[in-house]
């Protein structure tokens, strides 16, 4: 019988070789670019930046994130009096509604965390003058409020369209999840033995009774649909009702 307390389970996450993230400063002095080069990211195309200021002559370097378009060379400003031009650095109170966006601060100075996936965008919905926020549309697709201060990057993270390639082969997905956790293959419970799981044996595969389960069933039988509310899809009205939440 194993001990009860704690399992010692630790997610397993990906250690990428580059860290985009934008500078801890909050604006560059007058007059400086970054000149990027681009190098191959883990979850999304990461740049290498060298930065040079013609106020100081000293360089720093590091990783950010690639919009669409960039080209080996690319000068982009982070400079608050930026001009409203693809690439560029700047508070989303100096972008217009309506606008896509990447790499959205949710704090002034936390240096990004909203749409940083690759091919992700988010979209300026309207800006409060009376309290200086701004309201954005997630890639998700929920509705968030941030600071007027806040940095953006004008248009979308590079790298649209990598997961609507197909995997087209056992091969491919086991790469794909070696670099994640021990979560494939991942087996049908129908397809087990009896000893292996609740749902296992039999002359076919088939549960046997409702999926359905209670919230303080032991360990073991808690397997299925967990204390749900209703199962199957929605008909009638509640699909109506859904699909409007949808759009709003």
């Amino acid at each position: 019988m194993d001990d009860k307390g704690n399992n010692g389970f630790g997610l397993q996450v990906s250690h990428p070789p580059l860290h985009p993230r934008r500078r801890l400063a909050q604006w560059l002095p007058q007059g400086c670019r970054l000149r990027d080069y681009l190098r191959s990211g883990s979850w999304c195309p990461t740049g290498r930046s060298h930065l040079t200021s013609s106020v100081s002559l000293h360089e720093t370097k590091g990783a950010f994130h690639c919009r669409r378009g960039y080209v080996h060379g690319s000068v982009r400003v982070l400079r608050q009096e930026a001009t409203l031009m693809v690439g560029n650095v700047l508070p989303v109170r100096s972008i217009p509604e309506g606008a896509v966006v990447c790499n959205v601060e949710h704090h002034v100075g936390d240096r990004g965390v909203f749409a940083r996936a690759s091919g992700d965008y988010a979209v300026i919905i309207s800006h409060n003058l009376d309290n200086d926020t701004t309201r954005v549309k997630l890639p998700s697709g929920a509705k968030n409020i941030i600071p007027s201060g806040c940095r953006a990057m004008i248009e979308q993270v590079a790298g649209g369209g990598r997961t609507e390639k197909p995997l087209l082969k056992a091969g491919n997905a086991y790469h794909k999840f070696k670099v994640k956790r021990n979560c494939w293959p991942k087996v049908r419970g129908v397809a087990m033995n009896p000893v292996e799981h609740l749902w296992g044996g039999g002359n076919h595969q088939h549960i046997g009774h409702a999926s359905t389960v209670r919230r303080d069933a032991p360990p073991g039988q808690k397997v299925g649909l967990i204390a749900a509310r209703r199962t199957g899809r929605l008909r009638g009205q509640a699909a109506a009702t859904a699909a409007k939440a949808d759009k709003a």
